[in-house]
Formats: C-alpha cells, sequence, structure tokens
C-alpha cells in the first residue's frame, strides 16, 4: 500500500523536481520546452542512440524512487519517423529487480527471470488489428501522425501473469530517446481521462476506485471536442487479461464513463495483447480511428513446445515454497 504522501496520486516531475536537476539525471539532448498544444512545460529527448540521450529518475543507480502506486502513468508522444525505449525497474516481494523495457526497436517480446521487453505500436491502420501480418507491418518508427499517449502499466499484473511474482515498489524510469514527455504519475486509481469531475460525481466512480485524471496530469481539450478524438489511452495489461488467452481489448470511451467495452469509438486506443501466440505476446497498441477490434477473447491451443516452455519459466520464476513451523 503507498504511504500517505504517495495517496491518491503522485506528481512524478513534481515531487522530484525534475527541472532541477538534483534528484534526476540527464544525458545527451534532453531540454525543457513549452507545448503550444499542451500549453505546458515537456521535456524533449532526442538523438540517434538511445542510451547516450535519456532522462532518469532517481539520479543514480543506487538510489530509489521507492514508489508503491499500482499503475505508473506516462503522458508522452513520441517524436514521428524516430524511434524511442523506455526502462523501469522494479522491485519484487521477493527482493528482486526486474528490469521492464518497451520500445518500437523491439521485434518480439523477450523475457528472462530479470528482464521482459515488449515491443510498442505507435499506431493501427484501419482495419489491420485482426490481422496478425499487417500488425507486424506496424513496428517500427513512429508515424507522422503519432498523437500524444496516456499510458497506463498496471505493474503488479505485468509480474504476477510473466514471471508469477509479487510487486514491490518502482525503483527508476529511464526514457531515452526519441520522444516528448509530459509527466509521469503513479497512483492506486485507474484515471479515465476522458471522464470529467461532474460525472465522475454523478456517476459514483470513486467507489469503483476509478477518478477523472487529476487537472496537473491532463492534456488539454478544447470546448465542444473529446479527449478520445485528439489523444491515444492505452492500458496494459488490458483489465481481465488471461495468461492463455489472445486478448484485443478495445478501452475507449470506457465501462467508467459509461461506454461498453466492444463500442466503436473515433480515436480509441486499443490494447493487444496475445502472450502465448506463436511463444511471444502482442505489442502494446494503439489504434487511429476506424480501426477493428475483436470483442470477444478466444482460447489459445498451446503447443506441446509452448507448453513446456511456460513450465520452465514457472519453475524458474516462481518463488520457494517455505515447510510451516509446524
Amino acid at each position: 500500500v503507498p504511504a500517505a504522501w504517495q495517496r491518491p496520486y503522485l506528481n512524478i516531475f513534481k515531487h522530484f523536481r525534475v527541472e532541477e536537476w538534483k534528484r534526476s539525471a540527464r544525458e545527451g539532448d534532453v531540454a525543457a520546452l513549452t507545448d503550444a498544444r499542451l500549453k505546458g512545460t515537456v521535456y524533449r529527448i532526442r538523438g540517434s542512440i538511445p542510451a547516450s540521450n535519456y532522462l532518469q529518475l532517481p539520479r543514480t543507480g543506487t538510489q530509489s524512487l521507492g514508489l508503491a502506486g499500482r499503475y505508473l502513468y506516462l503522458l508522452f508522444r513520441p517524436m514521428p519517423r524516430k524511434h524511442f525505449v523506455v526502462h523501469l525497474d522494479v522491485a519484487t516481494q521477493e527482493n528482486q529487480v526486474v528490469r521492464i523495457s518497451f520500445s518500437t526497436l523491439f521485434k518480439e517480446f523477450k523475457s528472462t527471470a530479470t528482464w521482459l521487453q515488449f515491443p510498442f505500436l505507435c499506431g493501427a491502420a484501419e482495419g489491420s488489428l485482426g490481422d496478425g501480418a499487417a500488425r507486424r507491418d506496424l513496428m517500427g518508427a513512429a508515424p507522422t501522425d503519432v498523437r500524444w499517449t496516456c499510458l497506463v502499466l498496471d505493474l503488479p499484473s505485468i509480474l504476477s501473469l510473466y514471471l508469477s511474482r509479487r510487486y514491490s515498489h518502482l525503483k527508476s524510469v529511464k526514457l531515452c530517446s526519441n520522444l516528448l514527455v509530459k509527466n509521469l504519475c503513479t497512483s492506486d486509481l485507474v484515471f479515465d481521462p476522458g471522464v470529467t469531475f461532474s460525472e465522475a460525481r454523478r456517476a459514483d466512480l470513486a467507489c469503483r476506485g476509478v477518478a477523472p485524471m487529476p487537472r496537473e496530469m491532463a492534456f488539454p481539450v478544447p470546448r465542444g471536442q473529446k479527449w478520445h478524438d485528439l489523444y491515444d489511452y492505452i492500458r496494459f495489461p488490458s483489465e481481465g487479461s488471461k495468461l492463455s488467452y489472445d486478448s484485443i481489448q478495445k478501452i475507449c470511451p470506457g465501462p467508467a464513463a459509461g461506454g461498453k467495452v466492444g463500442d466503436s469509438s473515433p480515436g480509441c486506443a486499443t490494447l493487444c495483447w496475445m502472450p502465448w501466440v506463436s511463444e511471444k505476446p502482442q505489442p502494446f497498441s494503439s489504434c487511429h480511428p476506424g480501426g477493428q477490434v475483436s470483442k470477444d477473447p478466444q482460447p489459445v491451443t498451446l503447443t506441446k513446445a509452448v507448453r513446456d516452455r511456460l513450465s520452465l519459466i514457472h519453475q524458474i520464476t516462481s518463488p520457494k515454497a517455505v515447510s510451516a513451523p509446524w
């Protein structure tokens, strides 16, 4: 459970005073600038070599952020026609550090007991989400019309589903070129950016652990327009995902806002998560208007090779049993 100072959410950039560069580090081409559309400060991280151009929290590897919120929110925009990399180091209750990385550079999912690497897809053409070959074609640099994105990572679920580990806290974040970043925050709450404060009160969403996006973390929405028509929202893993299922879930406008998961809505984001199809999960994915989404998860028939691999991973990563004193 997050400490009181981390509830109901923690604005990471604000709390650690990123602009002072005393509790954070930067390397290479990292600069603060004012974004006209977002009407505020964003951090631009660019350069041809991600490992040489990054923003890191905390400042050194021996320190820890110590943030225990279940969800990590990353508000960012990949740079058009460029690649980016993000590394998250998280601690488990078994006192192990696991690195979770996602990037447009990754071509396939890879995992060890201490490192998970996920490909990230920045956009999807119309009708491509149901086609594996088309989805593979989307891998690579961000498209020219890539949008500002709210990425929500359920850190305990990622560790549990992939490594059978129990989440403790977030140790560090390393944002590597090429991207623009507005902010980061952690929370135990599910923030729905498409819901206003008045709508949240009327629907009594707080009792379900859902809340509107805090104003200091929100993207601006001009009067008369809708959030999901302007930005992308990706939640990973999608709510209710099972390890042995192929799940493509539409999460905009979102159940919290009164919409249904299967509804069609322009500008929404979807989550593509296929953990053991072809022995690897599919990448994170966001979509532009018109994307086709499968409503019902389909069970996957696992080959013997995949079952053996899954069994081996669980044997390696599962905590050792402790005999009872009696």
